[in-house]
């Protein structure tokens, strides 16, 4: 698995807000290809959708349709609410990037919050039940926790 968080989450997640916080009411954006070298790096591949709350219509800066956590327990969160998202584009998933709700167009940046991580089937840090997305096509992910390490 490849997860990695940009250094705007990690200076988060050092500092006093959290993850849960940082990413409340952000989005999973899915992606073809391969996932870049780094979260501050600019997004590769081609976007082939957006997961929202219910797959509703977001904008930065609002609440609205933003992904939602649960309450924290035993040192993780899980996501709240039906996550999922309708195909804008053919094409087969590779990597995810979740982002904070602040505008961010994908550049370069090592201050925006973001978490990128691969997708799959199985074994992935995203596994979606299909990976072949196609326009329009319903995709929900059923699980999402975010575990902090002991250590």
């Amino acid at each position: 698995m490849t997860v990695r968080l940009s250094t705007g989450l990690r200076n988060n997640l050092v500092g006093s807000i959290g993850f849960a916080a940082t990413l409340a009411n952000g989005v999973i954006d899915i992606y073809t290809g391969a996932q870049p070298a780094t979260a501050d790096a600019a997004i590769t591949g081609a976007l082939l959708g957006t997961v929202t709350l219910n797959s509703g219509a977001f904008a930065s800066g609002t609440p609205t349709n933003g992904l939602t956590f649960a309450a924290p327990a035993n040192g993780a969160v899980s996501k709240s609410g039906v996550w999922s998202f309708n195909g804008i584009a053919v094409g087969t998933a590779g990597w995810f990037r979740f982002r904070a709700n602040a505008a961010d167009a994908g550049a370069i940046s090592a201050v925006l919050p973001r978490l990128d991580g691969s997708v799959a089937v199985s074994g992935a840090d995203l596994n979606l039940s299909n990976i072949s997305i196609t326009v329009g096509a319903p995709n929900t992910i059923d699980t999402f926790v975010w575990t902090q390490p002991f250590a």
